[in-house]
């Protein structure tokens, strides 16, 4: 008997590992101590969904790190608030 015929397809590893190892990153500032985060939903049309998709691309982030920053930004602490 042969051995069955090797597939290169979507699920073949390359040949450098270090492509396909992906480091851990690094927390950003806008990170609680401790690592709690909270999950917000918000309803938006497709057509919005969209944009915020492809302005998320172009800045080389991720949609949930530009809306963060943006929120962040949009709604800094105030003193007194509990940290």
């Amino acid at each position: 008997m042969s051995a069955p015929p090797t597939r290169k397809g979507f699920a073949a590893r390359p040949a450098n590992p270090e492509r396909w190892i992906k480091a851990a990153e690094a927390k950003t500032s806008n990170d609680v101590a401790g690592g709690f985060t909270a999950r917000l939903t918000i309803d938006v049309t497709p057509d919005l969904r969209g944009r915020i998709k492809i302005a998320a691309f172009g800045r080389g982030q991720t949609v949930a790190d530009m809306l963060r920053d943006l929120l962040a930004r949009e709604f800094p602490p105030t003193p007194g608030d509990a940290s």
